[in-house]
């Protein structure tokens, strides 16, 4: 089988190496030239966990972690160090926190060289499996697969086959991302601290170095570093706030503005183009699970195409049976997943102080046992087949 994974992302590369380690011939389609992302961790809970170890990817992930994350105290605080609400922490006991740059280096060392073809941009593909690209001298070709999977986000250029595409909307707020040039002490707590329309999260490395993300309702920006400066918008904030910020270098700060898919696709398969990841169900971050969806998309895909993946030529009726049986899978609980963040923004971001007061008493109030339920469910995943 021939494969063509459009986006170089954790979904895409996720997916090609399981179906590359499957017996099929997979080429990578990435636009830009230099596909290292850089300045940002990622939280990846249970069900990542078990859809990298599904893919072969287990141990080399957790050669680049440890389980450290999940023995700090974690939850949500309010701007003066108090706490609002504190995870059940025996159902994160899996939870692991990686350095992004890191990530990705993993899942392309473990494809074969030449698989990631840089500096070729996606226009369109086809429900027949074929893709238009061009380089960097802009002319364009035509190439012909098996099956197409779009895994080129937010604004995927595979989605655009899709006639009922939604786009994208800004979700009301912007999210400032670093990670600290040194290791820092969070005297074992972590998690989220809320305060007016705003939020400040810390996860810590494997090295000791510590990953921040603030978030600030506004009017959508342009992609830039923002317009208010982060230390007059969480400077007073408790400690160790103010010292994470000053531990990350300015112009390593990633700043962007928070944004999702318009709305919900009808179907993640088109003939025999499929998406996944961002491209199929873009959602804000308030969950910590884009990214293990994203994990989780690929698994699935990658255990349903695995009996024809090394075919030569795989039988179009168990490839159009294996693309229903992901979408049948995949969709519901990836697209509940997405309502549930929208849901989580919408109270930590709520316009004015009284809705944020209304989100924090919501906070507080909610029982330790809804928690650990919410928590286990968005965790009690596995993979096709096991």
């Amino acid at each position: 089988m021939r494969v063509a994974v459009v986006g170089s992302g954790i979904g895409g590369l996720c997916a090609a190496v399981g179906l590359q380690r499957a017996g099929a011939e997979v080429v990578v389609f990435e636009k830009a030239q230099d596909p290292r992302p850089g300045g940002s961790g990622l939280s990846v809970f249970g069900n990542g966990i078990r859809a990298l170890e599904s893919l072969g990817l287990g141990a080399g992930f957790r050669a680049i972690t440890d389980a450290k994350a999940a023995s700090f105290r974690g939850g949500q605080r309010r701007p003066d160090g108090s706490w609002l609400s504190v995870y059940p922490m025996d159902v994160l006991t899996e939870l692991r926190v990686v350095d992004r740059a890191e990530l990705h280096e993993l899942l392309t060392s473990s494809l074969a060289p030449g698989t990631v073809s840089a500096g070729q941009r996606v226009a369109s593909a086809s429900e027949e499996a074929s893709v238009r690209y061009a380089g960097a001298d802009e002319r364009a070709e035509a190439e012909r697969f098996d099956l197409v999977i779009g895994a080129d986000g937010l604004r995927s250029a595979v989605r655009g086959l899709w006639p009922e595409d939604p786009g994208v909307v800004y979700a009301g707020y912007s999210t400032w991302r670093g990670i600290t040039e040194r290791p820092m002490d969070l005297g074992g707590e972590a998690g989220e601290t809320w305060g007016a329309g705003r939020r400040f999260g810390v996860a810590p490395l494997a090295d000791g170095r510590v990953y921040w993300f603030a978030v600030a309702t506004m009017p959508e920006p342009s992609r830039s570093r923002g317009e208010t400066p982060l230390d007059r918008t969480f400077g007073t904030w408790h400690a160790p706030i103010a010292d994470l910020v000053a531990a990350t270098a300015a112009d390593r700060v990633q700043f962007l503005p928070i944004e999702e898919l318009g709305g919900r696709l009808q179907s993640y398969v088109r003939g025999r183009t499929v998406l996944l990841g961002d491209a199929a169900h873009a959602m804000t971050p308030n969950l910590g699970q884009g990214g293990g969806q994203a994990m989780e998309d690929a698994a699935t895909l990658v255990a349903l195409l695995a009996p024809s993946a090394a075919a030569e030529r795989p039988d179009p009726t168990s490839l159009t049976r294996a693309l229903e049986r992901y979408d049948a899978l995949r969709r519901p609980r990836s697209q509940g997943i997405a309502r549930r963040s929208r849901l989580v923004g919408k109270l930590a971001h709520g316009r004015g102080p009284v809705a944020s007061r209304v989100g924090g008493m919501i906070l507080a109030a909610t029982p330790r046992a809804v928690l650990h339920r919410q928590l286990t469910w968005l965790q009690s995943w596995t993979p096709p087949g096991a």
